[in-house]
């Protein structure tokens, strides 16, 4: 088959690989649509922790070709999203049904060859059928549901105001799933006008920009001078990480989905409103829950089939696989403004 591997920093090359049948326990996905999530590229340039050569990807989508001789979840032909994630199912965290926390865990995409690929064989119990739904749209899932694991864990009430900071596609899609919780108002915060006008079309009420306002007066004149009720974090910045302890308000809570990439250093006054203000602080890592993969993943494929998340409009940019190379140098440069990037290894 067709891969684009990578042999070192950004440096992908499209060859032929081998590919074996399935195992007994496994099925062969041909890969319809495949996204570069924004940890792909940090993961590439910055330190690259797994074997090379690798295929990479771990949002992806697309339909059962062969099966092996023991699944029987999925039929061939049928469209199905795939669960890189691969737990161990025997340590403590995993018994408890805490797969997100597996201290032995697999990743396609990383540990394993993923999507940047014509097919991708994966353990069946890691596939979720999607009915008729758009390949794009299954792609998505896997961020879909790491956003909807920090809504559904930061508990909002209804009526809260949330202040989300990052309006990236992890950001847009936690807007989403707050306004479907409940809540009241969200604030959305980003150093990119575009981006904000995405967050108003996706259902946020205001938007700030900390380059051409003053956050944390705008902050004050939205809420009355109380602050947010929960800030949510997904710009894997350390000025944001540090600001979400600034603009909550007493007995608020603070959600981190944001990765950190460098040091963060708290200022007097952020770490004292930690006790001052009784915040909650809480980390949200991966997507998963018990019964695995939990109903981050159910509940993201349900609310797609019922039109209830927007995920097309975020799209920005696809290219086709041999053009993998092409993808990440535009993202990378910055070559142009994007949203979503899709890799679509196969056409039909």
């Amino acid at each position: 088959m067709k891969a684009a591997v990578l042999y070192s920093e950004n440096n992908f090359v499209y060859e032929d690989i081998k590919i074996d049948k399935c195992q007994e326990d496994e099925v062969k996905i041909k890969v319809m649509a495949a996204g570069i999530c924004g940890s792909d590229t940090h993961k590439m340039t910055s330190n690259w922790k797994y074997l090379l050569p690798a295929v990479m990807g771990h949002e992806f989508s697309g339909y059962i070709v062969e099966k092996g001789s023991a699944v029987t979840n999925v039929e061939i032909g049928e469209r199905v999203v795939a669960i890189p994630f691969l737990p161990c199912h025997e340590c403590e965290y995993c018994l408890r049904g805490q797969f997100s926390l597996c201290e032995d865990h697999g990743m396609i995409g990383s540990k394993s060859f993923g999507g940047f690929a014509e097919y991708v064989n994966i353990k069946a119990t890691n596939v979720l059928p999607v009915g008729d739904m758009d390949y794009e749209e299954a792609a998505m899932i896997e961020p879909l549901a790491v956003a909807l694991h920090g809504v559904l864990n930061i508990e909002p009430r209804i009526g809260d105001t949330v202040a989300v900071f990052g309006a990236g596609t992890i950001g847009l899609l936690a807007i989403q799933w707050l306004k479907i919780a409940g809540a009241k108002e969200i604030i959305a915060i980003d150093i990119s006008d575009g981006k904000l006008e995405e967050a108003k079309a996706l259902g946020c009420e205001r938007t700030i920009n900390p380059l051409n306002e003053d956050l944390f007066e705008k902050i004050n004149e939205y809420t009355n001078n109380m602050g947010v009720d929960i800030a949510f974090e997904c710009a894997g910045s350390k000025i944001t990480q540090e600001q979400c302890l600034l603009v909550t308000r007493k007995k608020g809570k603070v959600g981190y989905l944001g990765i950190a990439y460098s040091d963060v250093t708290l200022s007097e006054k952020a770490f004292e409103s930690i006790f001052r203000r009784e915040l909650t602080l809480k980390g949200f890592w991966n997507s998963y829950s018990a019964p695995f993969p939990g109903e981050e993943w159910t509940k993201s494929i349900a609310f797609i089939n019922n039109g209830r998340i927007k995920l097309k409009e975020m799209i920005s940019h696809r290219y086709q696989l041999e053009d993998t190379q092409k993808a990440f140098n535009m993202i990378i440069n910055r070559e142009e403004t994007y949203g979503k990037v899709l890799i679509l290894p196969n056409e039909e």
